[in-house]
């Protein structure tokens, strides 16, 4: 049984060319999000292996945002590639019997601060409602 006060954690991977500068521009507005969002900036999220993901999990973080460039990206045939990678993480989500919702691959733009907020807000009740994932 989980014990209330454990902090649910929310990872976030922005992307260096569109998703950091997304969230920064939600710092600019002096908008705020849940304290227990932690944002990596990253070069290309395609990058990180599909065992990074369930390391994660395993090591405590409740809920992962993916936040790219998406087709825009600049890294041609990455995001392609990164949303095949998202699959197969899926598949051993399923495996692992964790609930897929707690990672998520969304594309923000530079100024998607809404957006920004809205899918940090999201994962935020998410995690809040199903809890830490429970892994052996």
């Amino acid at each position: 049984m989980e014990s209330p006060d454990k902090e649910k954690k929310i990872l976030i991977l922005a992307t260096d060319s569109c998703a950091y500068p997304g969230a920064d521009s939600v710092g600019q507005a002096h908008s705020s999000y849940p304290a227990n969002t932690y944002i990596l900036r990253v070069r290309a999220p395609v990058m990180f292996p599909e065992q990074f993901y369930l390391d994660c999990f395993k090591k405590g973080i409740s809920g992962i945002i993916i936040m790219s460039c998406g087709e825009e990206c600049p890294y041609e045939g990455a995001y392609k590639a990164l949303a095949t990678r998202i699959d197969a993480v899926y598949q051993l989500m399923k495996k692992q019997d964790l609930d897929i919702r707690r990672l998520r691959l969304t594309a923000i733009c530079t100024v998607c601060n809404r957006a920004f907020l809205k899918e940090v807000n999201l994962m935020n009740d998410l995690v809040q409602e199903i809890g830490l994932p429970e892994m052996d």
